[in-house]
């Protein structure tokens, strides 16, 4: 495991891991949809999911051009839409911009907080460029830096999204920390020679029994007490 005192930087997964995703996703479908029940919501919210993740494995297959977060979210939607019969385009549009409107875990400002006491803190997200910059507004994620998958015209966990982190981080990659609530995510992190830091989310994806991370924690309140050696919430 590593040392608090081999971290120089925090670079920390935004959807998931600092908001509520697959929530914010449901409670918009819930919103467009007339007369939604739960199992309706499921299967749409499935299918959403379902179009993002094959999407962004056609970018990786080199079967698609890239394109970023928006570009898939509205296609996703539109997907929705046609389903239960919505040709609002506003309610459309609207629903395309969900990721927009996340709402922040409990302890997330104020584990950030925390660590920014003490670390340069990025964020790193496979969110568009114009949807991460509303969603940190909306969310009150404040960051020393906010860096997007589109900037590297890939998705995580392609290595070359984890070298924008590094890259802006300018010290070696095993002196950088990436935090998720996504194992997914940080093997890919390992895979460029980051330290590593699981944070338990009620979503996301846990480690199986495999993975070697330097810190498994229930939240980032915890994980910031573990890197800055303090007691309370808010360092008290």
């Amino acid at each position: 495991m590593a040392e608090a005192c081999d971290i120089e930087v925090v670079v920390c997964d935004v959807l998931g891991t600092m908001v509520d995703q697959p929530g914010g996703l449901r409670a918009a479908i819930r919103d467009t949809v007339t007369e939604p029940d739960d199992a309706l919501v499921d299967q749409l919210l499935t299918m959403w999911q379902d179009h993002v993740e094959s999407e962004q494995q056609n970018i990786k297959d080199g079967s698609r051009p890239f394109a970023n977060s928006e570009a898939i979210d509205r296609e996703a939607a539109h997907r929705v839409a046609d389903r239960v019969g919505i040709t609002d385009a506003a309610a459309i549009e609207r629903l395309a911009n969900a990721d927009r409107r996340l709402k922040s875990w409990e302890d997330s400002r104020s584990g950030l907080r925390r660590l920014a006491r003490r670390f340069p803190v990025l964020g790193l997200s496979n969110a568009s460029r114009a949807a991460l910059l509303r969603l940190n507004a909306q969310a009150g994620l404040l960051w020393h830096l906010a860096l997007s998958a589109e900037d590297a015209r890939a998705y995580k966990p392609a290595p070359e999204v984890y070298r924008l982190a590094v890259d802006a981080a300018g010290c070696p990659p095993e002196r950088v920390l990436m935090v998720a609530a996504h194992a997914w995510d940080l093997r890919g992190a390992q895979a460029v020679g980051m330290r590593t830091a699981y944070v338990q989310r009620p979503v996301g994806d846990s480690p199986k029994s495999t993975d070697t991370f330097d810190w498994r924690t229930r939240g980032l309140d915890e994980l910031a007490a573990a890197l800055t050696l303090e007691d309370g919430p808010e360092g008290e």
